[in-house]
């Protein structure tokens, strides 16, 4: 049927299914991804790749080996402070005299008495302080008082010279549980080349006999005279 001029077709007809059209290329140079992923980034992935098992299992063995051996040298550093021995407290026994000393820090027995008939001496490292001892004559009636002063004005002559020498200490004293005196005299020096002197005797009464320590310590300071006094309490009569 021929179409008038001037007339139209109320539609067009169509084809069944209707055409596609076609999908418009992305553009040269653009990451074909949805418009939220060009926004916020590249989703991660949901299921992240895993470490192979043998690595796992590798460095979990590390791992406790790292941790067992921290632990074993911490025990052998506490087991080696355990058993460590204390320093050894030095005593001097003295059978003849019957006492016993026990030295301070720094103390040593000496190997022989510097001066005659003393059975056993100790002094310091620096040799400025020293303690003798030896058995003492009966007290013959007398007190350990007279006894002490005699001692003290005998080994004053032989051991310190001074050129003036005074009285530092008069007194009774309990040495081991034994009663006994001590005397102590400072000697001083004109010259400037010595410097003062200490000695301190002691007379302990034993019964039939008595035990006679001389201590001395040249220059005298503080630290010497507390060395002193601590060997002198720290001893045992026998």
């Amino acid at each position: 049927m021929e179409e008038r001029p001037g007339t139209r077709r109320p539609y067009a007809r169509q084809s069944w299914p209707p055409a596609r059209t076609p999908k418009t290329p992305e553009p040269a140079g653009e990451d074909p991804l949805p418009p939220s992923a060009r926004w916020y980034g590249t989703p991660a992935d949901p299921h992240p790749r895993r470490l192979p098992r043998w690595v796992v299992r590798s460095l979990t063995i590390a791992g406790s080996l790292a941790v067992g051996l921290s632990l074993i040298a911490g025990a052998v550093v506490v087991v080696l402070r355990a058993v460590s021995p204390e320093p050894a407290v030095q005593v001097v026994s003295d059978a003849l005299a019957g006492v016993r000393l026990r030295l301070p820090e720094g103390w040593a027995q000496r190997p022989v008495a510097p001066v005659t008939a003393f059975t056993s001496a100790a002094a310091d490292a620096a040799g400025g302080a020293m303690v003798m001892a030896m058995p003492g004559p009966p007290l013959g009636g007398g007190s350990p008082r007279e006894a002490a002063l005699k001692a003290s004005e005998l080994y004053g002559r032989l051991l310190l010279h001074g050129d003036t020498v005074s009285v530092a200490e008069d007194a009774a004293i309990a040495v081991g549980g034994a009663t006994g005196h001590a005397r102590a005299v400072v000697a001083q020096y004109k010259d400037v080349v010595n410097r003062p002197a200490y000695l301190r005797v002691i007379v302990v009464d034993r019964g039939p006999r008595t035990l006679l320590l001389v201590a001395i310590a040249q220059p005298d300071d503080a630290r010497a005279r507390a060395a002193i006094g601590q060997v002198i309490k720290g001893a045992t009569v026998g």
